[in-house]
């Protein structure tokens, strides 16, 4: 069976992420979407809202697994048998740091090989980031994010506010 690894921080997930995780979803016979823990980001969600997120916007797929880590990615991998780690790409910028990451995780693991994947123009310019920052505004963030997700930030935006 070909499994690969596909990760990231998914604070909150984004319809650029489902791109990704539907077209891997074809191409690999398992995948899995690995919620990493990334001490250096600030973070809207906790790691289990962000796998109930993704559990919520994944569960149409027979072939993906939802699952959290906090660690080396490469390590991980090595634990569940994956030699293969998707990446996303937007933009030149994306490929900078994911390049650099996957020259890293060469280093560390010479059996794991990271694959990319450019995102539907559609979604080129949508980041995690970007949505919390429209959203916070009042930004209307609607065909950015999955409808489940919508509600989540909505909700976590207003216990923000009443908790002040």
């Amino acid at each position: 069976m070909v499994k690969a690894i596909y990760p990231g921080s998914f604070d909150p997930v984004t319809n650029g992420h489902l791109d990704i995780i539907d077209r891997a979803s074809k191409v690999f016979e398992h995948l899995i979407v690995a919620v990493l823990e990334n001490p250096r980001k600030d973070v809207m969600f906790s790691m289990s809202e962000r796998v109930q997120m993704l559990e919520n916007t994944t569960g149409c797929y027979d072939n993906v697994e939802v699952v959290c880590h906090q660690g080396l990615l490469v390590d991980f991998a090595q634990k569940l048998g994956v030699r293969i780690i998707i990446k996303g790409l937007r933009a030149i910028s994306d490929f900078e740091n994911e390049f650099q990451m996957a020259l890293v995780n060469r280093k560390l693991n010479y059996n794991v090989e990271t694959m990319f994947m450019v995102t539907n123009n559609m979604y080129s310019y949508v980041s995690s980031s970007i949505v919390k920052e429209v959203a916070s505004y009042g930004g209307d963030i609607r065909e950015l994010v999955p409808s489940q997700v919508y509600t989540m930030i909505k909700n976590k935006l207003f216990e923000r506010i009443h908790n002040k």
